[in-house]
């Protein structure tokens, strides 16, 4: 994995530990010589991930939608930012540019990224890692829900475990590196994609 996407909240929140694990995975992903793909943005968790790669010499590039360049202010201090029409368009391009997917907390538009990413891997229509940095326990619902999902037979077992999790930086990125893909259903096929 040579770039990684992450999705996270244009807010910083209330938990210094979150803010502060953001931080980290931008320092780790450029110790380890990671491309840092984000949503563009200087505020929040946006911000604290791409510093924490800049402030350690790494490659970040940003997508930001045309229409929020004023409200989540622009990061500057990102060599490579790239303007899109909509936020499919920007999802999209984040997907194109990277080889892994990892989300920190966020709010909706973290887990609409997120569910959608991890609704193209059930199809079959990549291979990549995804995760959840699960700092402090954020995510802890959401796992339990995933898992009354598959209890309830309206997740497969094999489709949760394709979300991997963990509360370190390492430990996710190393979850990450050793994943195996999930076989494509039978009942896509390669004319459907």
């Amino acid at each position: 994995m040579k770039s990684i996407v992450v999705f996270c909240a244009s807010s910083e929140g209330n938990d210094i530990q979150i803010v502060d694990r953001a931080y980290e995975l931008g320092k780790t992903l450029a110790k380890q010589d990671r491309t840092l793909v984000y949503g563009g943005s200087k505020l929040g968790l946006m911000g604290k991930v791409a510093n924490g790669a800049l402030d350690n010499n790494g490659k970040v590039i940003g997508v930001l939608p045309n229409f929020l360049k004023s409200k989540e202010i622009v990061h500057d201090r990102v060599p490579e930012m790239i303007i899109v029409d909509s936020m499919h368009e920007r999802k999209m391009k984040m997907y194109e540019l990277s080889d892994g997917i990892i989300a920190l907390p966020g709010g909706f538009g973290t887990l609409e990224e997120l569910f959608e990413i991890i609704t193209w891997g059930q199809l079959g229509l990549h291979q990549k890692p995804m995760g959840i940095l699960n700092v402090n326990g954020f995510y802890d619902e959401l796992l339990a829900f995933l898992d009354t999902m598959v209890v309830r037979e309206l997740l497969k077992i094999e489709n949760r475990n394709m979300l991997l999790v963990d509360d370190s930086c390492r430990g996710l990125l190393e979850q990450m590196e050793s994943y195996r893909p999930v076989t494509t259903p039978k009942w896509i096929k390669k004319e459907h994609t």
